[in-house]
């Protein structure tokens, strides 16, 4: 059995819809390949704006009547685009977009219960793209059973990153043997899962990789493939640097260090239940189909040697200090980490001195804001903004020199392999 993972960019359209259909066609084989897809284009990113977290006004209440428009008319287009006349998947369609209407107008909108809510709205992107793909595949006549992520994997309650229940979801995963049986795919969400008592949540932000992982782990899978808009793992995300190096062959280990660090191509937790069962992970061109890719697997050294980097943009550099000039010492921190594990806020960079303890952090306004506000009940706290951590694998001076330019460092670390640097954006 093969796992395979498409994201957002690969289902963004009618004629990508067309093309990832295409790709799951050439590939079927005696055993159900297992499909896991993400939500459509840039839905999860609408969705998050759709999320309640405060009282909402009339002016916001127009805004996300807006949206929520907008979210219809983007699906119906690609269901239009696919399946013109198919009335079936207009009505399912139609039917999940009412039970977000429902899900948005049952939750409290406080900023403590954001995470929670945020996992019960943004779901609902991978339930609309894999319910039109499903029709669609069935309707092309690949035999396709749809199978509702949230009755496979199983989580604890910590919204935004459940953590996997292994043995509830191994036992899940027999089920959904059982069940893609006598089909071609078993075609399911990225990115959700549920508690055990049916609440949705989430793996964590482009979390579909993790999803494919965890399902490839629980069958015992040959393989995951993930298909990408990029050649395959690449040295540098394109976006930011235009001579990037397409790297062959990756060790596991390394693929877990970059991950950590923020490397694009893969979710960081979707590595090690790989690496446990020895299960390769393939990162190919849902473009270029026909190309060979990268893989990632029980290898010495990355193939080709070359520097390696990752930069996050949008980053909040905070510095927190006790009020009474004390040291910064483990209850202090104890108090810290507590705070950003109840928030879900997941630190980039930390680094303390006697008087200070620095992180580094995505710019997520609400939740950055309640952490600010409760820091400051005992803790004197200064912050930069609009800046860019840059992490250099197999750096040179040379190279850090070359990356940084001039801009002031505001935070750097540096082991035998990684350089880090904070920096401002340019």
């Amino acid at each position: 059995m093969k796992v395979f993972k498409f994201g957002g960019a690969s289902v963004n359209s009618a004629d990508a819809v067309r093309n990832m259909a295409h790709i799951v066609e050439s590939h079927l084989g005696p055993e159900p390949l297992v499909v896991v897809v993400s939500a459509m284009g840039k839905t999860t990113n609408l969705l998050e704006k759709l999320v309640p977290w405060e009282a909402v006004g009339a002016e916001c209440s127009k805004e996300h009547g807006d949206l929520r428009h907008q979210l219809e008319d983007y699906h119906m287009e690609i269901v239009r685009g696919l399946m013109p006349g198919d009335d079936e998947v207009v009505r399912l369609v139609g039917s999940l977009l009412q039970q977000l209407d429902a899900t948005i107008a049952s939750l409290q909108p406080t900023a403590e219960r954001y995470n929670y809510n945020y996992d019960q709205v943004v779901s609902f992107g991978e339930l609309l793209s894999t319910t039109i793909i499903a029709h669609y595949l069935n309707r092309q006549g690949v035999s396709t059973r749809w199978v509702d992520a949230r009755q496979v994997i199983v989580t604890d309650a910590h919204h935004r990153e459940g953590r996997v229940d292994w043995e509830a979801t191994r036992t899940a995963c027999g089920r959904l043997a059982d069940q893609a049986k006598g089909c071609q795919v078993a075609l399911t969400q990225g990115f959700i899962a549920a508690t055990a008592d049916k609440k949705s949540t989430t793996l964590g932000r482009e979390g579909s990789d993790y999803s494919a992982a965890i399902l490839a782990y629980c069958l015992g899978a040959e393989s995951v493939t993930i298909w990408k808009d990029v050649p395959g793992f690449l040295n540098a995300d394109p976006k930011f640097f235009p001579d990037t190096v397409k790297i062959n062959e990756i060790p596991y280990d390394e693929a877990i260090e970059l991950a950590y660090y923020g490397a694009s191509v893969i979710h960081p937790k979707t590595v090690k239940p790989l690496q446990n069962m020895g299960i390769p992970l393939y990162i190919r061109s849902f473009i270029d189909p026909a190309s060979k890719g990268s893989v990632i697997g029980n290898y010495r050294t990355i193939s080709p040697e070359t520097p390696l980097f990752i930069f996050r943009n949008d980053q909040i550099l905070l510095s927190i200090y006790p009020r009474d000039y004390s040291f910064i010492a483990e209850d202090n921190l104890q108090v810290i980490f507590g705070m950003l594990n109840e928030l879900g806020i997941r630190v980039n960079l930390m680094q303390n001195s006697a008087l200070s303890f620095s992180i580094c952090v995505d710019n997520r306004p609400q939740l950055v804001e309640l952490l600010v506000e409760r820091l400051k009940s005992m803790f004197r706290v200064r912050y930069n903004e609009n800046l860019q951590l840059v992490t250099i694998r197999y750096y040179t001076q040379e190279v850090i020199d070359r990356i940084v330019a001039g801009r002031p460092v505001l935070l750097e670390q540096r082991s035998r392999l990684t350089e880090q640097v904070v920096v401002p954006l340019r």
